[in-house]
């Protein structure tokens, strides 16, 4: 699959970067965006762009407490190059940068969270009890994509209940909650490394079948005592008897008239025996705490004689599928498409280490959508699509009716910016993810893997980086996640089908580039993040 030199460059990748690069989040592929690009804003007069900070300051003010829109995470820092910068964002032609009024511009500029005072033609941050600013939901806060990871990772904190023992057959996936310590030798005697015969100092060797000795076979604990100038017949595995010093592999032995073994090669010392502890010895940390339960890792505790382990109890996840338009199979008609993240959720969450309590489909309902929020006990509720400002858009104003704390309310990220993280309870989570499927891993991967990885007892992903093939195109103010596959040399190839509904390019990747606002040339480093069943490359 990989190509070499130019040929990695060739058409058919990421050099089309435009294609769907920057479509909306809440829309279908293909679709305009609800607030079109107008290039007549690069040059307008500075009488209207004071008139369209007036009217923004009007939309922020007061007019129903209960329906405010979640407040911002991370404020924008103002700086006096911020109004050159607002107004070269408008040239832009991607259609969402050059909505004036979009504030993921303040978010990209955050240097910490403390709000610093706002330019003369920007609204000041709302408050956490001010009323709503008129606009797009999760643009009234955009979070810098980096700030998000790391709030979702820190808000999340250990689960209260302690480690749970379980029996090795069912802690695959699971994070073990303390070291794993040897409880014995390993070996716990020493064994043969080779089928042969044990042999005692240096040859020919009197065979001891005239003793009716046959050989000593795995798991059996015989009588035998070698002498010098002794042999007996030994298995792989099997206990090296008292009195041997190394042993002849059956392939280099040859038994000659009377029973005499001899060597057709040197014999040294302790040759071909598996000394006792050489693995370990009784006490010795094999694994510590915080190690992700592979299949090795059973087979190594139960190699030590564990029976069951101590893990981190998964974190309990509700997946919540919004949307009348979803069909849950057949092929997709009249205006109606099949649900993707509804089957994909579950297994991608798995490989997280959660446990999927429940997927529930609600279709389009408010009065479904709060009575199960108010119902579920899970650690983390995951909903799909509703995070925009349509009309059947209900994820901000549950939360808000709820009292919901919101903690991220959209994201500087493409695909994926309405997504958002709030905390429903003490312990208790929610992560909004659009509905389109591209669009809903990105909030995956930004504001769910982190606070789920936090919550299994699972260190951060080592960062991997890995030069592009090619030149990627990058959104002004914004980071973009685009599916690449790992190349034998090295390089990481950027795949064509990126759009926020497609899902073609994603499943033929082996990660995602992240790609800084201005995007990336061929060559340029770019940060992967590998997908979960790729592990922690």
């Amino acid at each position: 699959m990989a190509a070499h030199g130019p040929a990695r460059r060739s058409a058919g990748t990421a050099s089309s970067a435009a294609q769907a690069a920057d479509q909306p989040d809440g829309q279908p592929a293909g679709q305009p965006d609800a607030d079109p690009a107008d290039p007549g804003r690069a040059v307008a007069k500075p009488k209207k762009r004071t008139a369209a900070a007036k009217r923004r300051r009007a939309a922020a003010a007061p007019v129903d407490a209960g329906s405010a829109d979640l407040p911002r995470a991370a404020a924008g820092t103002a700086d006096p190059a911020s109004a050159r910068r607002r107004h070269a964002a408008a040239a832009s032609p991607d259609a969402e940068s050059a909505d004036p009024a979009d504030p993921s511009r303040a978010a990209a500029e955050a240097t910490d969270s403390v709000p610093a005072d706002p330019a003369p033609d920007e609204p000041a941050p709302a408050p956490a009890t001010a009323a709503p600013r008129e606009g797009r939901p999760g643009h009234s806060a955009a979070t810098p994509w980096d700030v998000a990871r790391n709030v979702a990772r820190r808000v999340a904190g250990r689960k209260e209940e302690g480690a749970r023992v379980v029996a090795l057959d069912r802690a695959l996936g699971q994070t073990l909650a303390g070291a794993l310590v040897a409880l014995t030798d390993l070996p716990s005697f020493d064994s043969s490394a080779m089928d042969g015969w044990a042999v005692a100092g240096p040859g020919p060797w009197r065979l001891l079948t005239d003793r009716g000795h046959r050989g000593i076979l795995a798991g059996q604990v015989g009588d035998v005592r070698l002498g010098d100038g002794e042999a007996v017949r030994i298995a792989t595995g099997a206990p090296v008897p008292p009195g041997a010093t190394a042993v002849l592999r059956f392939e280099h032995g040859v038994v000659r008239p009377h029973e005499e073994l001899y060597a057709d090669r040197h014999l040294t010392q302790g040759q071909d025996v598996r000394p006792r502890g050489q693995e370990c010895r009784e006490g010795d940390e094999l694994l510590p705490a915080g190690v992700v339960v592979t299949p090795a890792v059973i087979g190594l505790a139960a190699a030590g004689g564990y029976d069951e382990v101590p893990v981190v109890p998964r974190p309990r996840v509700e997946v919540l599928v919004l949307g009348d338009e979803l069909l849950r199979e057949g092929l997709p008609h009249d205006g109606r498409i099949r649900d993707a993240l509804g089957p994909m959720l579950g297994p991608w969450l798995g490989a997280l280490g959660a446990e999927v309590v429940a997927t529930r489909r609600l279709g389009d309902d408010a009065s479904a959508l709060r009575a199960a929020l108010e119902a579920s006990d899970a650690d983390l509720v995951l909903t799909t699509g509703g995070t925009a400002a349509g009309p059947v858009d209900h994820v901000r104003p549950t939360l808000r009716r709820l009292g919901a704390e919101p903690l991220v309310d959209g994201v500087a990220v493409r695909p994926g910016h309405p997504m958002l993280l709030a905390r429903l309870a003490p312990g208790r989570h929610l992560v909004g993810l659009p509905g389109n499927p591209l669009a809903a891993v990105a909030g995956l991967l930004t504001l769910a893997e982190p606070l789920l990885r936090t919550l299994a007892g699972r260190p951060a992903r080592r960062t991997c980086r890995a030069p592009l093939t090619e030149d990627v195109p990058g959104h002004a103010t914004s980071t973009r996640l685009v599916p690449v596959v790992r190349t034998p040399d090295g390089y990481a190839r950027p795949l064509r089908f990126h759009g926020p509904a497609m899902l073609r390019g994603l499943a033929a990747a082996d990660a995602l580039a992240v790609v800084p606002p201005g995007g990336l040339g061929p060559d340029r480093e770019a940060e992967l993040l590998a997908l979960p069943w790729e592990g922690d490359r």
